[in-house]
């Protein structure tokens, strides 16, 4: 993990079918997607321990990229995104998002089948654990990963929110094969 030197955060907000969301960037790339408006966020990131010496800049034009592909993307246009991505945390949250970027558009993939795909077969509720710490909901799908019998377990969004993320892809991908 990096240090805690003081970091510049751009952010900005855009509106969805889920609510507001509010996008943060480094100078690397997009870091996080928070649900909600720009106060609660904001909140939401001064604790988060990877970001704790941090200033905060509006920047429309710095996330305009990360906002067009979700715009895109709910609007039915995308599929996967294409961004360049500043993702912290431990070697094992980052080898569990890694493989949720695996995860395709409109399929889903359970807890366990993470585990086995990184190695560690006997680690599902850690990887339950890496799931919801997920900075950067949607573009890295954590929606997408399901109970071993099909349940719909956890979301740090709300599971409404990840039941209507899995249906809207579905909706969709059944419209692209039609």
């Amino acid at each position: 993990m990096e240090s805690k030197t003081r970091l510049q955060l751009f952010y900005t907000e855009m509106e969805s079918p889920l609510g507001p969301l509010t996008l943060f960037a480094s100078e690397k790339g997009l870091c996080s997607i928070e649900f909600g408006k720009v106060e609660q966020a904001m909140l939401k990131m001064k604790m988060n321990k990877h970001f704790l010496k941090h200033e905060f800049t509006h920047n429309d034009e710095k996330l305009s990229d990360a906002m067009k592909q979700l715009k895109e993307y709910f609007y039915g246009r995308r599929t996967s995104f294409q961004l360049p991505l500043d993702l912290r945390g431990t070697p094992f949250q980052l080898k569990v998002w890694n493989e949720l970027q695996h995860v395709h558009y409109g399929e889903t993939m359970s807890y366990k089948r993470v585990a086995e795909l990184i190695g560690k077969p006997k680690a599902v509720r850690a990887v339950g654990g890496a799931n919801n710490q997920n900075p950067i909901p949607i573009i890295i799908p954590c929606h997408r990963v399901i109970g071993s019998n099909g349940a719909l377990v956890g979301y740090g969004g709300g599971i409404e929110k990840k039941e209507f993320l899995l249906n809207f892809e579905k909706q969709f991908l059944n419209e692209y094969s039609s």
